[in-house]
């Protein structure tokens, strides 16, 4: 059995461009890309955390070194320059590599700039 897991996530990063009538997709800067192990034309899932909407499109190179989180096509519809988004992309894992997968988690400043990288979650702690 295959399970569906966190493959990588770019968390917290800031819409930089919206682009309507761009083909699609989400243009994201390669540096984070390559921090985040996520490859071009890969699916992606964008969760705005400004206005709560999520939609899965793919990723395409953005300029390197620009911070560039571009929302294209359609989906520019549902953000705008300067909110906060987290991109996830999943894999299936096999069940007995479960235990042994750690995701590639992205931290960026507002500069969508890398700050940290860590591959687990931590667990919650109750109120």
């Amino acid at each position: 059995m295959f399970r569906t897991l966190l493959k990588s996530k770019i968390h917290r990063a800031t819409v930089t461009q919206c682009e309507l009538h761009y083909e699609g997709s989400c243009a994201i800067d390669e540096n984070l890309l390559e921090a985040a192990q996520i490859c071009e034309h890969e699916q992606i899932h964008i969760w705005n955390i400004n206005n709560g909407e999520r939609l899965v499109t793919y990723a395409i190179k953005g300029e390197r070194g620009t911070g560039m989180i571009s929302v294209n096509g359609s989906a520019a519809l549902k953000a705008t320059v300067g909110d906060l988004v987290i991109i996830a992309a999943f894999a299936q894992v096999h069940e007995d590599q479960v235990a042994k997968h750690e995701p590639q988690l992205v931290f960026v400043n507002e500069h969508n700039q890398q700050v940290d990288l860590r591959h687990h979650v931590p667990t919650q702690a109750a109120p």
